[in-house]
């Protein structure tokens, strides 16, 4: 019966100076077959020959470089989830005032709520007098604005508070919010375009 020679596991195994299995019995094999032995020399040529060549390490910017050219793909529910849990506090007092002022808020809106869903005259008014109260901070805010691109006529137009005239007054904020954000996205495609 014909014994069967190593395989190329267990001569890795002999080339393993740390391995932690036995090898005598693959040992005792090696003095009794010539084939095997030449097998091992012919591995340890390999390894030695492995061992001599120079070793690379990539920079210290490779995987910056590699992930910037990634293109990550995250889900809308596991980015709303990240987004609302950097908005809860680490601490636990914190949570617990978050909690406490958040529910107070939410009863207070509720209540606030149901008394103007009840009392119809109030909501008209409280609205009407919302929609005065925000023009005028708007007015306020960008009388400057207004007064430098259309005249002091067109201002005091506004502040007298027809609704024609609010309209325009709208069609005004409206105008330079645009504006505003089309600088705002050449001036972040500039920035963007200035670190690649």
């Amino acid at each position: 019966m014909q014994q069967r020679h190593l395989l190329p596991d267990e001569i890795d195994q002999l080339l393993d100076s740390e391995s932690s299995v036995d090898v005598a019995p693959l040992l005792a094999h090696l003095d009794a077959c010539s084939a095997c032995v030449q097998q091992l020399a012919d591995a340890r040529v390999v390894c030695d020959t492995i061992e001599q060549l120079q070793h690379f390490a990539p920079s210290p910017r490779f995987t910056a470089s590699v992930m910037a050219q990634v293109r990550v793909v995250e889900p809308w529910h596991v980015a709303l989830t990240t987004s609302a849990q950097r908005l809860i506090p680490a601490s636990r007092p914190m949570r617990v005032v978050m909690l406490a002022s958040g529910s107070l808020m939410a009863l207070g809106l509720s209540a606030g709520a149901v008394w103007l869903s009840t009392r119809p005259d109030m909501t008209l008014y409280a609205a009407g007098l919302a929609a005065s109260r925000v023009l005028r901070a708007l007015l306020d805010a960008t009388g400057t604005i207004i007064n430098d691109t259309f005249g002091q006529t067109a201002l005091d137009a506004l502040r007298s508070g027809s609704v024609s005239r609010a309209g325009l007054g709208g069609v005004v904020v409206v105008t330079a919010i645009g504006v505003a954000t089309i600088g705002l996205r050449a001036a972040a495609t500039s920035a963007r375009r200035a670190r690649e």
